[in-house]
């Protein structure tokens, strides 16, 4: 019999990629959007016409600031497994929208998890919660479970109590609810506001021959990088497990923001220089500036250094990363040439 699954936050990068691994496992997947007056499908699309007709893949309308509309795609749905991936995830853009990221990325996962108990689904099925590299915040590298949290962002804030009423619930209710704290996942499927697919777009677009300069924040900002592909993998071997626990997801390595500029410039075959401190510091490519420091990408507070310890994940879920940073890279740069070359 086949397992339904139900995905909130199904058109993002981490739905799209959890998507087509559940069906590739035979799940009947359902998926929540919200209505808008413009598609936003576009990394869903192709699996929507070919799946949909077949039954096993259905889209429906849907809010987490909306409780209402919660509890009847649950009840509708009757799922075996929810995944929540929805959230407002720009961390940058959660200093200007603080309220709305608080009403989506906290309150929502409340509204999943209240509308189980109150539909008596204890027992049947289980949840995931997307956490973030970023509750962490200031707390001193290597980053494990037993790591202190220290949000520094109105989004790392409103993870942080999702998180812990996704520990809540589970213990009071005995539901199976398990939370997946995620470092930094890209792919070619990254959103473009993110710092990752910003530098690999620009820089392709460069490559091509445009003008275009890239404008960015803090450069020495260190992340551990690992593939969205990967990364969904291990949020459903969480689901397969008997008791519910809490996971680190990470690949153990960091690098700057300007390293990974570096190897995608490298990719690229660009030979970018640098000259410069703070925010006058510059990147060169044949004596032309193309990459400049603008203040108004460094948040109010930063997030320094995130670097994650999955030894627990790696020995109970047996997982581990299989992209490293370098092939993360080039997937992406392949990916954004070919879909430029189109246009």
């Amino acid at each position: 019999m086949k397992k339904i699954a139900l995905i909130f936050g199904i058109t993002g990068q981490d739905g799209a990629y959890l998507l087509r691994l559940l069906l590739k496992k035979n799940y009947y997947v359902h998926g929540v959007i919200r209505r808008s007056s413009s598609f936003n499908t576009g990394r869903i699309d192709e699996l929507y016409i070919d799946h949909h007709n077949k039954s096993n893949f259905k889209l429906h309308y849907g809010d987490l600031s909306d409780s209402l509309s919660v509890l009847k795609i649950i009840k509708k749905t009757n799922p075996d497994e929810i995944y929540n991936l929805g959230a407002q995830s720009h961390v940058q853009v959660s200093f200007q929208v603080p309220e709305y990221t608080a009403n989506v990325d906290a309150l929502g996962t409340l509204r999943i998890l209240d509308s189980i108990k109150t539909l008596n689904l204890e027992k049947k099925t289980k949840f995931y919660q997307a956490g973030t590299s970023e509750m962490f915040g200031s707390s001193k590298p290597p980053q494990s479970e037993r790591t202190m949290f220290y949000p520094r962002s109105p989004y790392a804030a409103a993870k942080l109590y999702a998180h812990w009423v996704t520990v809540n619930y589970r213990e009071a209710y005995g539901i199976f609810a398990c939370n997946g704290i995620l470092f930094n996942h890209e792919s070619p499927m990254r959103g473009e506001t993110f710092v990752t697919k910003k530098i690999v777009k620009s820089l392709c677009n460069i490559k091509l021959g445009s003008n275009e300069k890239l404008y960015l924040g803090n450069l020495y900002a260190k992340r551990d990088w690992g593939h969205a592909k990967d990364y969904v993998l291990a949020m459903w071997k969480m689901m397969q497990k008997k008791v519910p626990k809490d996971y680190v997801i990470s690949t153990g390595k960091q690098y700057s923001v300007k390293y990974f500029l570096n190897l995608v410039a490298k990719e690229l075959k660009l030979k970018i220089t640098w000259k410069g401190k703070g925010l006058r510091e510059c990147g060169y490519l044949n004596n032309k500036r193309i990459v400049l420091i603008d203040k108004n990408y460094f948040r109010p507070t930063e997030v320094e250094s995130l670097l994650g310890n999955s030894n627990k994940a790696r020995k109970e879920l047996n997982w581990k990363p299989s992209y490293n940073l370098n092939e993360l890279v080039k997937d992406m740069v392949d990916q954004e040439i070919k879909s430029l070359s189109v246009k």
